[in-house]
């Protein structure tokens, strides 16, 4: 996959000082158009397009997931998109996420796939709501952040998923065929 033209693809707008009752407002007004996130957190309003390039690597990194957890005997709960919200503060949607054992409240694993906007501020969204691990993948790399002690600490490895070799799942989501990517993936952990 090429991601150097994933910049064109999607749009992105953001504004400081909005309250959360203009938030409120605005949201409502996006409620019938597709392709579009609202994010807000704090103060500030994020309004993203979702484009091609971000759906793909969304559906590929949750297909390769699902397999692994699949392989692993990892009982999950795929709890997608969902809106997560600390009213008056925080409401946005991670574009993956996942319950381990059983479903909970909040999730224990979110994955955000960064095309036109990313960097670690967005962390505190999830601080906020106090989600043990969050994943951020850009230009083809994955950074991994697991919360300790009230902040998050930037990881080699998933704590949650301590098996799961993020490298080769980096390298899976580079190739330029999804179905060569799951059969790769699915002969290194002998998936079927």
């Amino acid at each position: 996959m090429i991601q150097t033209e994933a910049k064109a693809d999607n749009q992105y707008f953001i504004k400081q000082f909005v309250t959360w009752e203009q938030f409120k407002t605005l949201e409502s007004a996006f409620t019938e158009i597709d392709g579009v996130r609202l994010i807000y957190c704090e103060g500030v309003l994020e309004i993203v397009g979702i484009g091609r390039l971000h759906e793909m690597i969304c559906t590929l990194i949750g297909s390769l997931l699902m397999s692994y957890f699949t392989f692993k005997r990892i009982r999950f709960v795929s709890t997608g998109a969902y809106t997560q919200s600390v009213k008056g503060r925080t409401e946005f949607q991670a574009d993956l996420s996942y319950c381990f054992d059983t479903e909970k409240e909040i999730s224990d694993l979110c994955i955000e796939v960064v095309v036109t906007s990313g960097n670690v501020t967005k962390l505190r969204k999830y601080q906020l709501l106090a989600v043990p691990e969050v994943w951020f993948w850009e230009e083809g790399k994955i950074r991994i952040y697991c919360l300790q002690d009230g902040d998050y600490l930037e990881m080699q490895g998933s704590l949650g998923l301590p098996d799961l070799d993020i490298e080769y799942l980096e390298q899976c989501l580079l190739m330029d065929s999804q179905l060569d990517a799951m059969l790769a993936f699915a002969d290194r952990y002998k998936i079927g």
